[in-house]
């Protein structure tokens, strides 16, 4: 019995150790993965003997000629499997700013440029948003505007704060996504899921805020096929998001919908997580590190499984070739193209400092600036990503092959799943010996460099 106690104390030790020079074995490893990750899935029709096919190159919209194209350019219907793969959103249970329709919301706004001068009264539809403006002394491009809100949006009326899901279908009357799908070519079809709420509810640091709000927020979810099987999943959190392979995403079984109406063929759904208030998403229950590389708990997103909310029972498609929009479906030619092409930001300018309602912290302002339309999140990019952090100067997106666990007592995880070093350290002791290894593996950088190539 002491013998077996100590060899299994043991072989935890011996594997932490690895785990700390892991990510300095793994040097032959790394250069391939600085490139456009496609990770080895020995399930995947696509591989054999474990053996990774080499696979044609993703292009950018600009490089799709007759000869390489993946979809039908005269075929304006969403493919079926678009659709089947549509990311379900699990919403969190206390939100409070649900999704919401545009052309509901665009007509609580004026447009005014960076200097307070109005171009534009109350907006009555979407056609009143366009890639140019004229002016009193000439042209406006629209990236200079911003949408102002004609009322006080901090004392949250009725429009701000959305609609929830019907309880058991997942629809949303009120709030239709948005589909864009885009040819990159060779096999490759890139189908991306907006998400729209009115407001941005910021986090809280160290139980005081919130912070970094703003009217307007555009989330959205990436699913990349490869001659119509789903690949890789790539789903947005504040300035960054996370990949996967697509295999790695939690599913839910749902009964397949064809031309909006139900069969009786059961398919698997995935499903992604809408952080409270900030609705930042993430593949896993529980608290996450809000835009920092490893756990952070000052500073922190939450998920949980909320409403269900399914995208794909309402929403607006359209076609994009880097340079034309075009509408997919009868809702998209209602609501025509033109707002797709207003560079501006969906939502108030920064408050002052000197408005009451303006507060500051050493690192955010209460109020900020509205985020950007669908058509300026990078949908010509190649790589999963469509930015990256300062210090990926690799600019490495690797799909992984687990889903990151988060944290708190609301995460879901066992001996089984969840960080890579965390898994090892749960045995350690003293406890002061396992709480210095996770400054130095689990919540630290090592652990996090680890976690990047491996996945």
């Amino acid at each position: 019995m002491y013998h077996k106690k100590r060899t299994s104390k043991s072989i935890v030790l011996y594997t932490t150790i690895l785990c700390l020079i892991c990510p300095l074995l793994r040097v032959n490893a790394i250069i391939p993965w600085l490139q456009e990750s496609f990770i080895e899935d020995p399930d995947d029709p696509l591989f054999k003997d474990n053996t990774l096919i080499d696979l044609p190159p993703v292009l950018p919209p600009d490089q799709i000629t007759d000869d390489n194209r993946s979809l039908d350019p005269y075929n304006l219907s969403v493919p079926q499997y678009v659709i089947d793969a549509c990311p379900l959103v699990q919403l969190y249970s206390e939100e409070r700013y649900w999704p919401s329709d545009i052309t509901d919301y665009i007509r609580h706004f004026h447009l005014e440029d960076d200097l307070g001068n109005i171009l534009s009264k109350n907006l009555t539809s979407l056609n009143d948003l366009k890639e140019n403006y004229k002016h009193k002394n000439g042209s406006c491009p629209s990236e200079e505007l911003f949408m102002i809100s004609n009322e006080d949006f901090s004392k949250d009326p009725p429009w701000v704060l959305g609609h929830q899901p019907e309880y058991g279908t997942g629809h949303i009357k009120s709030g239709p996504a948005v589909l864009i799908l885009v040819d990159k070519g060779n096999g490759w079809v890139d189908a991306y899921w907006f998400y729209f709420y009115p407001f941005n509810w910021g986090p809280f640091i160290m139980g005081y805020g919130p912070w970094g709000n703003h009217m307007g927020d555009w989330e959205h979810s990436l699913v990349r096929f490869y001659k119509g099987v789903p690949k890789f999943l790539w789903m947005s959190a504040h300035s960054s998001g996370s990949a996967y392979q697509f295999s790695a995403i939690e599913k839910i079984k749902k009964l397949k919908r064809v031309s909006g109406k139900l069969t009786n063929e059961v398919i698997g759904r995935p499903l992604i997580f809408s952080a409270r208030g900030t609705h930042a998403n993430y593949a896993s229950v529980g608290q996450h590190a809000h835009d920092v590389p490893f756990y952070f708990m000052p500073l922190s997103d939450f998920t949980d499984r909320g409403p269900m909310w399914d995208p794909a029972l309402n929403f607006y498609s359209y076609r994009y070739d880097g340079e034309k929009v075009e509408a997919m479906n009868e809702k998209a030619r209602e609501i025509g193209e033109s707002w797709l092409h207003f560079a501006g930001r969906w939502g108030d300018k920064q408050l002052p400092a000197k408005d009451p309602r303006q507060k500051w912290c050493p690192v955010q302002w209460k109020y900020i600036d509205g985020p950007r339309g669908p058509l300026f999140k990078h949908l010509d990019r190649t790589s999963l990503c469509p930015s990256f952090k300062w210090w990926n100067f690799w600019r490495g997106c690797p799909a992984r092959r687990l889903i990151k666990k988060a944290e708190g007592l609301d995460a879901e995880k066992n001996d089984l799943v969840g960080d890579n070093c965390g898994v090892l350290l749960y045995k350690i002791r003293p406890v002061w010996l396992r709480a210095l290894l996770r400054i130095f593996t689990w919540r630290g950088t090592l652990c996090f460099v680890m976690d990047y190539f491996t996945g």
